[in-house]
């Protein structure tokens, strides 16, 4: 395991690896994010800049892993005091801290399966991660070429689950370069 994986854990153990479970778009994930929505908000308030329902779980007639992906927009993600205390009072926990990589930090949810990803307003993961979910939807041959290499993918086993999210990159980039061509590659 990379010293820069381990280190991005703030309790320095990534999640280990396995077999990836995909399950068919399961309707209630709009309703689950939701919900997630309201308690972010209600615990933040005016800090929330942004929050969106992205990953696969926000794509209908996508297969998914069954975690919901939500991503929060806040001033400065580095400025922990600002938010990190109102959401664990919430219920959810820190993660994954990443400096380097556009400040974000990601939470896991209180009693659902959530990844709570925070960024800076502005910032250009969360411009990525909304243009895709949005192509995505938009575009049922891309959507199905997505699922094609997620599906295969997921067949294989995993040190670390990270590797299943960086083997997914190179679809991933081939798909935005559709939907944006003029868009800036993806750093980090």
């Amino acid at each position: 395991m990379s010293e820069e994986l381990r280190a991005a854990f703030v309790d320095g153990r990534p999640d280990p690896g396995r077999r990836i479970e995909l399950v068919e778009y399961d309707p209630a994930w709009p309703g689950l994010f939701e919900r997630e929505a309201a308690r972010v908000r209600g615990a933040l308030g005016s800090a929330v800049l942004g929050l969106e329902h992205v990953g696969s779980t926000s794509v209908p007639g996508l297969a998914a892993k069954p975690v919901v992906d939500v991503v929060l927009a806040v001033a400065s993600p580095a400025d922990e005091a600002a938010y990190v205390p109102a959401l664990e009072a919430a219920g959810y926990v820190l993660r994954i801290r990443e400096p380097g990589w556009h400040e974000h930090r990601m939470f896991k949810g209180p009693d659902t399966n959530v990844n709570l990803h925070v960024f800076a307003v502005g910032s250009p993961e969360i411009t990525r991660m909304v243009l895709f979910r949005d192509w995505l939807r938009a575009h049922p041959e891309d959507r199905a070429r997505y699922e094609a290499v997620k599906r295969e993918l997921a067949a294989r086993s995993w040190t670390y689950l990270q590797g299943y999210a960086d083997a997914k990159n190179d679809v991933v980039d081939e798909i935005l370069a559709r939907a944006d061509p003029d868009a800036p590659p993806r750093v980090g």
